[in-house]
């Protein structure tokens, strides 16, 4: 993945945890397995440990401890109303945010006739 890629990345990944909890409730390396199966192949297990700890910090998740087959229980990350909140914001801004890339895309490729 390119250094831009990362950089662009790093600013929605919040966003896009939230999404994947809004399907359902997971644990990290669940989330961390759901990002590389749509394409987030370079994403490791510490990158999304540390956006769930900011995510659950801000009160955006509910955290429950869940027996595991091996080793010590998982936490259990589900997403709340205020994590709802937090998610249609994301989607605003993404909306905002692609459209006017969008439309600076196709002024630029115009400009290059």
């Amino acid at each position: 993945m390119s250094s831009q890629m990362t950089e662009m990345l790093k600013g929605t990944l919040e966003g896009i945890v939230l999404a994947i909890l809004a399907t359902q409730p997971a644990y990290g390396y669940e989330i961390t397995a759901r990002l590389r199966d749509e394409g987030f192949s370079t994403i490791v297990e510490g990158t999304v440990y540390a956006i769930l700890l900011r995510i659950e910090k801000h009160g955006f998740v509910d955290v429950e401890k869940v027996p595991s087959e091996k080793g010590p229980p998982r936490k259990v990350y589900s997403i709340n109303a205020k994590g709802r909140e937090q998610l249609d914001g994301f989607w605003q801004t993404w909306g905002f945010l692609t459209e006017r890339i969008a439309k600076l895309h196709t002024e630029h490729t115009r400009g290059e006739d």
